[in-house]
């Protein structure tokens, strides 16, 4: 991760993206789960960065690419 706040809807995009098709579908969110749950993907990447570590991250959308790859034809480089 970046750091950075990013909604778990960018990883469904990125996904439907790697496929060149699909659509977001929702359904209710479970009451027992409400409160308990973020809608959103965010790394504390602090105590890194507090031991030296600068180099850059890759985005929620390079890194969902990536994995794809690697996952269905054991391309990209991760």
């Amino acid at each position: 991760g970046t750091g950075r706040s990013q909604p778990f809807n960018d990883i469904a995009r990125a996904v439907i993206a790697w496929h060149g098709r699909g659509e977001l579908e929702y359904v209710p969110f479970p009451d027992h789960l409400r409160g308990r749950y973020q809608s959103f993907t965010e790394a504390d990447i602090s105590a890194l960065r507090a031991v030296g570590y600068d180099n850059p991250f890759k985005t929620v959308e390079q890194g969902v690419e990536l994995y794809l790859d690697q996952l269905n034809d054991g391309g990209g480089d991760i």
